[in-house]
């Protein structure tokens, strides 16, 4: 029965036409115990999904890293009667697809599920358990706190997992942000199952829970969904605001020894938060500079010219409070310097003079062109839909993109990144050999 179902479903992804209107509406309300919910109706495909989000990412952790991605991974755990043997036959029976995760503003619980009755109904009772009666057993618990330790263990060999620490570590210093997501060693090793226990009663509650439904039901039915599955979950209250980012004062650069043949090299800053108004200068602006792959800047710069990485890039990614802005390569380690200085260079030259006419036109117009093929499936407009409501954007969001784009201009992608950006006031972090001669 599940691999029969399955099949139905990625059969109806993968091979029937996301067909509602190209920019979807968006219909918007809050339940009776204050969560927020965003709903948009897909009657083409008999699919529905729901994704609750929750205020309660690793930024929440407080002094027990690691928290906050233990406490999503037991969601899936057992619910209600059911451990976690039943709960996953349970799940199988109904061909539904169950998923939990936490990144460092948020936590979620997702639902895929035909939206049949006969599949729908006990997978959406599956999905109430789990979010309002987490059994938190004893072994799930122990299980899931060992496999941690062994992927935190196993991180300590990624050259750019541990780039990425040693970033985070220092562009935010005592910041919740800083904190590794997975934890360290020491902080897993003393977690409890009372932590976990704490953590859910203070953050899963229905105040502090975004609701993305997108499927083929109607509203009235999206409605008793929502009601369904949130009237068991406490009201309680919202997370309190994160504490502001400080910009960087001084520019600095770290360089973790590793045996590897290429080095990795992250380089960036403190940069915007989500719904800053310049948010799509910036976006048009990273397009041109390093997001748009292989027409991007870094790419024909540092590859194409020079041969000196493979893979290069640049990105923002805006959060509740500054998120980073991040320029990334992967070098042969005797050439490292040479890449950083050609890397910093550009980077330096579009803060200082912008983009050409060309180059924007050209952006923005892969960037709207490509724009139909992000909110082509219900999933993708789950994703924008969670994003919506969680960080609290306007709900003509997807209505409005392609024309935000449309009026960014050369003046106001070059005034965004020198608002945004300091360049001498970068974190550079490099993981890999100090003297690669020797190796």
């Amino acid at each position: 029965m599940k691999n029969y179902l399955s099949t139905i479903l990625i059969y109806l992804v993968l091979h029937i036409p996301f067909a509602a209107q190209a920019t979807p509406e968006i219909q918007h309300w809050v339940t009776s115990n204050g969560a927020r919910v965003y709903f948009v109706e897909a009657p083409e495909i008999p699919i529905l999904d729901v994704r609750f989000v929750f205020d309660a990412g690793s930024s929440r952790d407080g002094t027990k890293p690691g928290l906050a991605q233990l406490t999503s991974s037991l969601l899936r755990e057992g619910a209600g009667e059911f451990d976690v043997n039943l709960f996953n036959d349970r799940v199988a029976d109904t061909g539904a697809m169950f998923s939990t995760g936490a990144l460092r503003d948020m936590s979620w619980i997702s639902l895929r599920s035909l939206s049949d009755d006969k599949y729908l109904i006990p997978a959406l009772a599956l999905m109430q358990a789990a979010l309002s009666k987490p059994r938190f057993d004893t072994a799930a618990f122990d299980r899931r706190k060992a496999n941690t330790l062994i992927g935190i263990k196993q991180e300590k060999q990624s050259p750019s997992a541990i780039a990425s620490k040693a970033f985070y570590t220092a562009v935010y210093g005592a910041h919740p942000y800083a904190t590794p997501m997975s934890g360290t060693e020491g902080s897993v090793a003393a977690l409890t199952r009372e932590d976990v226990v704490a953590f859910y009663r203070r953050f899963y509650v229905a105040k502090n829970a975004t609701v993305a439904i997108v499927g083929s039901v109607s509203r009235e039915q999206a409605e008793r969904i929502a009601n369904q599955l949130s009237n068991d979950i406490v009201s309680g209250e919202v997370a309190p605001p994160l504490p502001g980012v400080a910009l960087l004062q001084d520019a600095a650069t770290q360089h973790v020894e590793f045996p590897s043949i290429q080095s990795h090299v992250v380089m960036g800053q403190p940069g915007i938060k989500r719904g800053d108004p310049d948010y799509f200068s910036l976006l048009v602006g990273n397009h041109i500079l390093g997001g748009g792959g292989l027409v991007s800047i870094l790419f024909d710069e540092i590859r194409e010219k020079r041969g000196l990485s493979y893979s290069v890039n640049s990105r923002f990614i805006p959060m509740a409070e500054l998120g980073p802005f991040t320029a990334s390569l992967q070098t042969d380690s005797s050439q490292v310097d040479e890449a950083i200085s050609v890397l910093r260079d550009e980077i330096n030259k579009f803060i200082a003079s912008g983009p050409t006419s060309k180059d924007l036109d050209a952006a923005k117009q892969n960037l709207i062109g490509g724009f139909p093929l992000r909110i082509a499936s219900n999933s993708k407009i789950l994703e924008y839909l969670a994003m919506i409501g969680f960080y609290r954007l306007p709900h003509d969001y997807l209505q409005t993109f392609s024309d935000h784009v449309a009026a960014v201009s050369v003046d106001g992608v070059r005034a965004a990144f020198k608002r945004r950006l300091l360049p001498d006031k970068m974190i550079l972090v490099v993981v890999g050999r100090t003297d690669p001669e020797d190796g």
